[in-house]
């Protein structure tokens, strides 16, 4: 018996220390600061966030509005591996394709009707989908292309948590038709075998909104 329990109590340490390692990146990059302090007083405020209920706006081509609670607006989430958002959408609006590199999302509908899904991830490239009304849920998997729809008359509001403080997003179309500099138009014509009119057309309405 005395044996059985420290094979077990190895077995936990061993596991312990596979564990031990540095997380994840928590941001695209970070540059060290040799010169901050280590923070000797918090208060509540360093753990708070208010207006969450207040609607985004959403009266643009998109139409919809994140509003994002993470590191940036509650520095107390810092290592906790946790942030949130509020969504609004107005009736046709949507939050197009694009993906959190460093989350998953798990996403409650509040108000109105959602179209929702993801794509795997190469060679299937299969499309998971969903229509969820109000107190329906909804998990995107870390790192794959989603988007939400509203297809109705109505506006609609969600919730949503990642398991990140600072999860990242990337739009599609932003990022590919408005990056800056931009990504040369034959190449982008011959992934998406277009004419390269079409994308010329595509980066400078893209590369205008992004870099205004």
């Amino acid at each position: 018996m005395a044996s059985a329990k420290f094979i077990a109590v190895l077995l936990t340490l061993a596991a312990v220390g596979a564990l031990a390692s540095d997380p994840g990146p928590l941001q695209d990059f970070c540059v060290a600061d040799n010169t901050s302090q280590e923070p000797m007083k918090v208060d509540a405020n360093d753990f708070f966030f208010s207006g969450l209920n207040k609607p985004g706006k959403t009266n643009h081509k998109i139409g919809s509005n994140v509003t994002t609670v993470n590191v940036n607006q509650i520095g107390g989430l810092n290592t906790l591996g946790i942030s949130l958002v509020r969504i609004d959408y107005a009736p046709y609006g949507q939050n197009p394709p694009h993906t959190h590199p460093r989350a998953t999302e798990i996403l409650t509908v509040i108000e109105g009707t959602l179209h929702v899904g993801f794509i795997t991830s190469n060679p299937q490239n299969r499309l998971i989908f969903k229509v969820l009304n109000a107190g329906d849920v909804f998990v995107f998997p870390v790192g794959l292309i989603h988007f939400q729809f509203n297809p109705g008359h109505e506006n609609a509001v969600a919730i949503a948590a990642l398991s990140s403080q600072n999860p990242g997003v990337i739009t599609i179309a932003n990022a590919v038709f408005g990056s800056n500099p931009k990504i040369d138009g034959g190449i982008l014509a011959k992934a998406f075998q277009v004419d390269k009119k079409v994308i010329d057309e595509l980066q400078s309405q893209f590369w205008e909104d992004n870099n205004k």
